[in-house]
């Protein structure tokens, strides 16, 4: 007895399993987590170093350097990137994904620590944090129509932040734009010179007068008191009035020589919003958290810091990442429901009843929802992959339910009753349906032992679709028999389902005769298939490559480049005109603006869109023109890019292209310029630059040795003054409301427009005397970078750049690897960051796999099948459907990405079910006495209903992801063309190309009684 009579005969019994099955997952899905993706941890850890008034190169040979050298024997650490600018070191160390970046972190601050000692004396204490490369989830807008900037940054300190990021699930939260509070003390060289009074001595009279000192206490016998002593200074009046030095009766004050301010730490950054000035808070989540669930969070705790807000200061969502991630749920939804539908129309079209119906569609919802046990079994969570993975699991799922309804139908009709069709069909088909179903779990089992950020995101995708294909077997081979036998009957000769019978077998006859044919002629069908198979090559080298598509997430990021010796003046007057040009798009939402000046010069922020349904065009189609009028800019480079969909890039533009050498950056700015000249004249980028250029201007003072030491100058008077008057150095710290905040003379700036002032700045000789700087030094301005950065501590420049409409990001890379091969000297390499380093390292991932998936599937039919020759015929059809495939490839429908990839591994199994079914029953039919060539078109003709009604299913069911719209559709109607298009030629190479292949190569299985009976048309036992 075979274990599907127990089924069979002990109904109960098979709708427990089932049921049981629906406990498990119904209990799984109230505790799965909902989030955009599978959780993928990129730390990042950050180490950033202030050097106030340093140069660029000054910071790198003295801060830089020294830290990335003993950071980088720290384990775990991927690569490690640098930039040195004016005044400011800062190191990122990429971890490795998959290290605890815990340990990381731990293990360099200790490395940072070791060093400290040899860093300037003048440098602030290295900052380490770690994040990820993940962006923010929301950005949270602050403005009021009176308050300061500074005013609103330090609501936002005191109140806002503090309660953000307590919440559950929340990671990170940063104020941008911000202006932090500090006393400045604008000095005023004229008058200091009038009153006798130097730099050094004016910033020695106010470090000297604000003491934070901790006095003590008294102790007697019985009482102890706290001593305080008002040492240190709190407000603008005290400090105006702190002696500097006395002239006999005369008091010289700071109000003398400076206008005392309780100001902002620095002016180097701006945000905006419309135009009107704002401060952000950027929020990030956990790599552990629900984002749906923190967005919910947020929004709710920005309601009650609104209400503690001053009046007029109102916070609002300016960017809520969630609304993609929500959106794009919602439309995988719709898709899983729409396709459920399609598959059942598809099953009543193919067998007539609706009591045939029935048996395969339960097998949809029972696998669906017994998956999401597994989900949770494994600790994976509801997401675009895995939602992504049961819309294909739907017509997956059907097809093991499908081939036996078929087959019990098939002996019903010639006369069985049901339960004796139900236990004869499902004995002939369990072999089958299980070799089906070890076929695509081996399908899809080398995805799960993918390694790095694909394999890390399609884990979760592979296990979920293989789960749902292994429970679809046991459901077909437990519970479809068990209600075959109680639902099916017999057709009338009137009803839908008789005709469809009808067509079928009329079907079967034509098909029958054309297979003969092909048989007849089976050379020339095999020179044909061969013609196919050498068409690939040719396929893929037209086919455009890139890692993920570019997905429609409801906003288009701007970024902007001034020239190095803007200041923020200077890029805020341009960037404010953002807000007229986004205006003139009807799918124009609102914006966001940061603006940085000082060393950086540079802006960066988005134009948001519209809701998907309530625009016609895409972010995609939009992009070009935006970017066009944000050519005619004048004064800043601007391009337009849609950051990548996928995690673990850490957002930028799409092409990064790191040039790296131990020469000197002159020569390397020299070599990089001549690459982005040739990558601009190639036209393939709308907008491409280096991030190395000697265009920053830069004071350059010169000290005569010899009238310094006349004079009885020190080299210390000197450099003090001139750190006090144009450095932002802090000197202490003054208390304010239980925050203490940054106290910071320089010179007035208007006391600081150009270099000439320098000269009239003064020193105090070794007489007592004063004298102007110009009588010691000299100055010049030349050129130099304004940051020096590293990529692995070689000097490197970065080359950032958008692509051209219709250009892929493979064939871009292919072209700056091209040209820098001709270009560059010995001594010099090429490297990736961002989404470049992640096609680099990700985007061949997949083909390997394709390949092992091949392997295995080939192992495990040669031993279910007892035959090596046997899975070589099942399998010929796979890459005939592969080149179907590459078809809509070609035409640039679709581009080769993780998307599509998964797409043809998915064809694997898909095709490989057909060519089981043709060649397990061919081998059962030469037992039973047909010639080898009779048997395998029997067994075609026989099977064409099943593989018509699986193929079917599936084509039909991804139509939704093929006309998908809105959030996430371009990913799904990557994989569902894919798919659709392998299915349908796949199938028509299985129907025709397997058979003669079997005719070739399949062994002669001697029947038992004796010579074969002949089929008509076919001479007996030809072979």
């Amino acid at each position: 007895m075979s274990f599907t009579d127990l089924f069979i005969r002990r109904p109960v019994l098979a709708s427990v399993v089932s049921l049981f099955i629906v406990l498990l997952g119904a209990n799984a899905f109230d505790q799965l987590s909902v989030r955009e993706y599978p959780k993928v941890e990129e730390a990042a850890i950050s180490i950033r170093t202030v050097y106030t008034g340093a140069s660029p190169d000054l910071v790198q040979g003295f801060i830089t350097t020294p830290i990335q050298q003993s950071i980088a024997s720290a384990e775990g650490i991927s690569y490690i990137t640098s930039s040195s600018t004016s005044g400011v070191s800062n190191i990122v160390a990429n971890i490795r994904l998959g290290y605890s970046s815990d340990t990381a972190i731990t293990e360099i601050m200790a490395k940072v620590g070791e060093v400290r000692g040899e860093l300037p004396e003048e440098s602030d204490d290295p900052v380490t944090t770690k994040g990820t490369r993940n962006r923010a989830l929301m950005y949270l807008q602050f403005r009021h129509p009176d308050m300061t900037t500074a005013q609103v940054t330090d609501f936002l300190q005191r109140v806002a932040r503090p309660q953000f990021a307590t919440l559950e699930g929340v990671g990170e939260v940063a104020i941008i734009g911000d202006r932090i509070f500090a006393m400045r003390i604008w000095l005023d060289p004229v008058r200091m010179a009038a009153f006798d009074v130097t730099a050094t001595e004016a910033a020695g009279a106010i470090r000297a007068n604000n003491y934070l000192s901790s006095a003590g206490e008294t102790n007697s016998d019985l009482i102890v008191m706290q001593v305080k002593a008002n040492t240190d200074l709190t407000d603008v009046a005290e400090f105006e009035n702190i002696v500097i030095r006395t002239d006999g009766d005369t008091l010289v004050r700071v109000k003398d020589i400076a206008r005392v301010e309780l100001s902002a730490e620095n002016f180097d950054s701006v945000a905006f919003t419309k135009g009107k000035e704002t401060v952000y808070l950027s929020v990030s989540s956990t790599p552990s958290a629900n984002p749906l669930e923190v967005s919910k969070r947020v929004r709710d705790e920005l309601a009650e810091v609104n209400s503690q807000a001053p009046e007029g200061l109102v916070g609002e969502v300016g960017f809520d990442a969630t609304n993609f991630i929500s959106a794009s749920l919602e439309e995988v939804v719709t898709t899983l429901t729409e396709a459920a539908l399609i598959v059942i129309l598809v099953v009543f079209v193919f067998l007539g009843q609706l009591r045939s119906v029935v048996i395969p569609v339960v097998a949809i919802p029972l696998s669906l929802i017994g998956s999401l046990f597994l989900l949770w079994s494994l600790g994976y969570s509801i997401n675009l992959l895995t939602l992504l993975a049961l819309v294909l699991a739907i017509g997956l799922v059907v097809d093991d339910a499908i081939v036996v309804v078929e087959n019990i139908h098939r002996h019903i009709e010639e006369g069985m009753k049901p339960l004796d069709a139900a236990l004869t069909g499902a004995r002939e088909i369990a072999m089958p349906v299980i070799s089906m179903t070890l076929t695509l779990a081996a399908v899809y089992a080398p995805l799960g032992f993918l390694t790095g950020v694909i394999g890390t995101l399609f884990k979760e995708f592979a296990f979920t679709l293989a789960g749902a294909v292994i429970i679809s077997g046991i459901i077909a081979l437990t519970l479809s028999p068990m209600m075959c036998s109680k639902l099916m009957v017999h057709t009338t000769e009137t009803g839908l389902a008789h005709r469809i019978d009808v067509v079928f077998t009329r079907l079967m006859d034509i098909y029958r005769r054309q297979l003969r044919d092909f048989i007849q002629y089976r050379v020339v069908t095999v020179v044909f298939a061969l013609l196919i198979l050498a068409a690939i090559p040719f396929l893929l080298m037209f086919a455009k490559s890139e890692l993920a598509p570019s997905e429609d997430q409801g906003i288009l990021f701007v970024a902007s480049a001034a020239p190095d010796y803007a200041n923020l003046d200077y890029v805020a007057r341009y960037t404010r005109t953002y807000h007229d040009i986004y205006s003139t798009f009807p799918e124009y939402r609102t914006m966001f603006q940061l603006s940085y000046g000082s060393d950086a010069g540079e802006s960066f922020g988005g134009m948001l869109l519209s809701s998907w349904d309530k625009r016609d065009r895409t972010a995609m189609e939009i992009l070009p023109e935006l970017q066009q009028k944000m050519n005619a800019v004048s004064g800043l480079r601007v391009f337009v890019i849609a950051f990548p969909s996928l995690p673990g890039s850490g957002g930028g533009a799409p092409v990064q292209f790191i040039v790296q050498s131990i020469s000197d950056y002159r020569l390397l700015a020299t070599l990089t310029d001549e690459l982005v000249d040739e990558a601009r004249r190639s036209g393939l980028f709308t907008f491409i630059a280096s991030d190395l250029e000697f265009s920053k201007p830069e004071v350059r003072v010169t000290i005569d040795r010899d009238k310094v030491a006349r004079l009885g100058v020190t080299m210390e008077d000197i450099g003090t003054t001139l750190s006090t008057l144009l450095g932002e150095r802090r000197i202490n710290r003054f208390s304010r409301d239980g925050r203490s905040y940054k106290v910071i003379p320089q010179a007035a700036p208007e006391t600081r427009i150009d270099a000439d002032w320098i000269n009239r700045y003064y020193v105090r000789t070794a007489s007592g005397e004063q004298v102007p700087l110009s009588t010691v030094i000299d100055i010049e301005t030349v050129v130099q970078p304004a940051a020096l950065n590293q990529f692995q501590q070689l000097n490197s420049a970065k080359l950032e750049g958008a692509l051209a409409p219709g250009v892929s990001l493979g064939d871009a890379l292919a072209f700056l690897e091209n040209k820098a091969a001709e270009l560059l000297p010995e001594g010099f390499s090429v490297d990736y960051d961002g989404v470049s380093r992640q096609y680099i390292e990700e985007g061949g991932r997949l083909y390997g796999v394709f390949f092992v998936s091949l392997l295995a599937i080939y192992l495990v039919l040669a031993a279910q099948f007892e035959s090596f020759r046997d899975p070589f015929i099942i399998l010929i059809s796979v890459p005939l459907s592969i080149c179907g495939a590459l078809i809509p490839l070609t035409l640039g429908f679709a581009t080769l990405n993780i998307y599509s990839q998964i797409g043809l591994i998915t064809l694997i199994g898909l095709i490989t079910k057909h060519g089981i079914l043709i060649v397990e029953f061919a081998n059962k039919l030469q037992l039973d006495g047909l010639s080898k060539h009779e048997a395998v078109v029997e067994a075609a003709a026989v099977r064409l209903r099943p593989v018509l009604m699986t193929t079917a299913a599936m084509v039909l069911g991804v139509l939704p992801l093929i006309f998908a719209s809105g959030a996430g559709a371009v990913s799904r109607f990557n994989i569902g063309v894919v798919i659709a298009s392998g299915m349908v030629v796949g199938t028509l190479f299985t129907l025709f190309v397997v058979p003669v292949v079997y005719s070739f190569v399949a062994r002669v299985h001697e029947s038992s009684e004796g010579d074969a009976a002949p089929i008509d048309g076919l001479p007996h036992g030809s072979h």
